[in-house]
Protein backbone atom coordinates (compact mmCIF):
# COMPACT_ATOMS: atom_id res chain seq x y z
CA UNK A 1 0.00 0.00 0.00
CA UNK A 2 1.33 3.25 -1.04
CA UNK A 3 0.82 6.70 1.08
CA UNK A 4 0.33 9.78 -0.63
CA UNK A 5 1.43 13.21 1.45
CA UNK A 6 -0.50 15.73 1.00
CA UNK A 7 0.12 18.69 -1.49
CA UNK A 8 1.95 21.61 -0.16
CA UNK A 9 -0.28 24.57 0.36
CA UNK A 10 0.97 27.83 -0.80
CA UNK A 11 1.87 30.33 2.39
CA UNK A 12 -1.55 33.13 2.37
CA UNK A 13 -0.35 36.58 1.90
CA UNK A 14 -2.64 39.45 2.28
CA UNK A 15 -4.89 40.94 -0.35
CA UNK A 16 -3.08 43.67 -1.69
CA UNK A 17 -4.37 46.78 -0.95
CA UNK A 18 -4.72 50.28 1.38
CA UNK A 19 -4.17 47.88 4.60
CA UNK A 20 -0.89 46.34 2.68
CA UNK A 21 2.35 46.85 4.24
CA UNK A 22 4.59 45.79 1.27
CA UNK A 23 5.43 49.08 -0.74
CA UNK A 24 4.15 48.89 -3.94
CA UNK A 25 7.39 48.17 -6.49
CA UNK A 26 7.66 51.07 -9.48
CA UNK A 27 7.09 50.40 -12.73
CA UNK A 28 9.39 51.47 -15.67
CA UNK A 29 9.23 51.29 -19.29
CA UNK A 30 11.83 50.42 -21.27
CA UNK A 31 12.33 51.08 -24.92
CA UNK A 32 14.35 52.05 -28.20
CA UNK A 33 13.25 54.40 -30.58
CA UNK A 34 12.08 54.07 -33.94
CA UNK A 35 15.23 53.56 -35.76
CA UNK A 36 17.61 51.70 -33.80
CA UNK A 37 17.31 47.84 -33.73
CA UNK A 38 19.96 46.94 -31.33
CA UNK A 39 18.42 44.76 -28.56
CA UNK A 40 21.33 44.24 -25.87
CA UNK A 41 21.21 47.50 -24.13
CA UNK A 42 17.87 47.59 -23.85
CA UNK A 43 18.00 43.80 -22.13
CA UNK A 44 21.06 45.53 -19.70
CA UNK A 45 19.01 48.07 -18.55
CA UNK A 46 15.67 45.82 -17.77
CA UNK A 47 17.91 43.49 -15.66
CA UNK A 48 19.74 46.42 -14.23
CA UNK A 49 16.63 48.14 -12.78
CA UNK A 50 15.08 44.71 -11.97
CA UNK A 51 18.16 44.20 -9.97
CA UNK A 52 17.17 47.25 -8.20
CA UNK A 53 13.42 46.01 -7.28
CA UNK A 54 11.87 47.97 -10.21
CA UNK A 55 9.45 46.13 -12.34
CA UNK A 56 10.02 46.39 -16.15
CA UNK A 57 8.17 46.16 -19.62
CA UNK A 58 10.58 46.24 -22.64
CA UNK A 59 8.87 47.38 -25.28
CA UNK A 60 12.22 46.34 -27.45
CA UNK A 61 13.88 47.74 -30.14
CA UNK A 62 12.51 49.96 -33.15
CA UNK A 63 9.01 50.50 -31.81
CA UNK A 64 7.10 53.02 -33.47
CA UNK A 65 6.35 56.36 -31.42
CA UNK A 66 2.19 55.68 -31.95
CA UNK A 67 3.16 52.68 -30.03
CA UNK A 68 5.16 53.93 -27.35
CA UNK A 69 2.91 56.34 -26.64
CA UNK A 70 -0.16 54.15 -26.71
CA UNK A 71 1.51 52.08 -24.45
CA UNK A 72 2.81 54.58 -21.61
CA UNK A 73 -1.04 55.47 -21.83
CA UNK A 74 -2.32 52.47 -21.03
CA UNK A 75 0.12 50.67 -18.48
CA UNK A 76 0.72 54.24 -17.16
CA UNK A 77 4.51 53.55 -15.72
CA UNK A 78 6.09 55.30 -12.97
CA UNK A 79 8.89 56.23 -15.68
CA UNK A 80 10.24 55.78 -19.04
CA UNK A 81 13.69 55.26 -19.96
CA UNK A 82 14.74 55.35 -23.80
CA UNK A 83 18.11 53.89 -24.76
CA UNK A 84 19.67 54.62 -28.33
CA UNK A 85 22.97 52.74 -29.67
CA UNK A 86 22.83 53.85 -33.31
CA UNK A 87 23.60 57.62 -33.24
CA UNK A 88 19.81 58.51 -33.82
CA UNK A 89 18.99 59.10 -30.62
CA UNK A 90 18.73 62.75 -30.24
CA UNK A 91 16.69 63.12 -33.73
CA UNK A 92 14.49 60.06 -32.70
CA UNK A 93 14.21 61.15 -28.90
CA UNK A 94 13.32 64.31 -29.73
CA UNK A 95 10.66 63.62 -31.72
CA UNK A 96 8.95 61.44 -29.52
CA UNK A 97 9.16 63.14 -26.11
CA UNK A 98 7.88 65.60 -27.97
CA UNK A 99 4.51 64.02 -29.10
CA UNK A 100 4.09 62.80 -25.56
CA UNK A 101 4.23 65.67 -23.76
CA UNK A 102 1.43 66.74 -25.92
CA UNK A 103 -0.53 64.17 -24.32
CA UNK A 104 -2.34 65.67 -21.02
CA UNK A 105 -1.97 62.61 -19.28
CA UNK A 106 1.78 61.78 -20.19
CA UNK A 107 3.16 65.25 -19.11
CA UNK A 108 4.33 64.98 -16.01
CA UNK A 109 5.53 61.27 -16.53
CA UNK A 110 8.90 61.36 -15.72
CA UNK A 111 11.30 60.05 -19.08
CA UNK A 112 14.93 59.96 -19.47
CA UNK A 113 16.88 58.99 -22.98
CA UNK A 114 20.52 58.05 -23.17
CA UNK A 115 23.48 56.05 -24.89
CA UNK A 116 24.49 57.40 -28.34
CA UNK A 117 22.22 60.06 -28.91
CA UNK A 118 24.44 61.70 -31.89
CA UNK A 119 26.74 60.87 -34.77
CA UNK A 120 28.93 63.38 -34.22
CA UNK A 121 30.74 61.61 -31.14
CA UNK A 122 30.58 65.26 -29.02
CA UNK A 123 29.44 64.62 -25.26
CA UNK A 124 27.01 66.89 -23.99
CA UNK A 125 25.93 68.54 -26.76
CA UNK A 126 22.63 66.96 -27.69
CA UNK A 127 21.64 67.28 -23.84
CA UNK A 128 20.13 70.84 -24.03
CA UNK A 129 17.96 70.16 -26.58
CA UNK A 130 16.60 66.68 -25.48
CA UNK A 131 15.97 68.81 -22.24
CA UNK A 132 14.05 71.31 -24.22
CA UNK A 133 12.11 68.99 -25.67
CA UNK A 134 10.79 67.37 -22.37
CA UNK A 135 13.25 65.03 -21.05
CA UNK A 136 13.53 64.51 -17.63
CA UNK A 137 17.28 63.53 -17.37
CA UNK A 138 19.67 62.91 -20.84
CA UNK A 139 22.82 60.41 -20.07
CA UNK A 140 24.81 60.48 -23.20
CA UNK A 141 27.62 58.10 -24.14
CA UNK A 142 29.80 57.36 -21.20
CA UNK A 143 27.84 58.35 -17.78
CA UNK A 144 27.80 56.54 -14.81
CA UNK A 145 25.18 53.66 -14.38
CA UNK A 146 25.09 54.67 -10.25
CA UNK A 147 24.05 58.47 -11.58
CA UNK A 148 21.45 56.91 -13.71
CA UNK A 149 20.50 55.00 -10.70
CA UNK A 150 20.24 57.93 -8.38
CA UNK A 151 18.30 60.00 -10.85
CA UNK A 152 15.62 57.61 -11.47
CA UNK A 153 14.95 56.71 -7.40
CA UNK A 154 14.94 60.49 -6.73
CA UNK A 155 12.05 60.81 -9.63
CA UNK A 156 10.02 57.91 -10.56
CA UNK A 157 7.21 58.27 -7.82
CA UNK A 158 5.27 54.77 -7.04
CA UNK A 159 2.20 54.34 -8.51
CA UNK A 160 1.29 58.22 -8.74
CA UNK A 161 2.06 61.63 -10.71
CA UNK A 162 5.36 63.32 -9.86
CA UNK A 163 5.63 66.99 -8.49
CA UNK A 164 6.39 69.20 -11.58
CA UNK A 165 9.92 69.51 -11.15
CA UNK A 166 13.01 71.69 -13.10
CA UNK A 167 14.57 69.47 -16.04
CA UNK A 168 18.30 69.24 -15.18
CA UNK A 169 20.89 67.79 -17.00
CA UNK A 170 22.39 64.51 -14.30
CA UNK A 171 26.21 66.51 -13.65
CA UNK A 172 23.27 69.55 -12.60
CA UNK A 173 21.23 67.64 -10.39
CA UNK A 174 23.42 65.73 -8.05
Amino acid sequence: MTFLAPAPTAPRRPLPGPADPRPARRHVLVSGVSSDAHTWNLVFLQLLLEETGYRVTNLGSCVPDELLIDTCRRLRPDALVISSVNGHGALDGGRVIARLRRCPELRRLFAVIGGKLGVDDAPGVHGPGLLAAGFDAVFEDGRGVEDFRRRLGRAAPAHGIAVPRARTAPEEAS
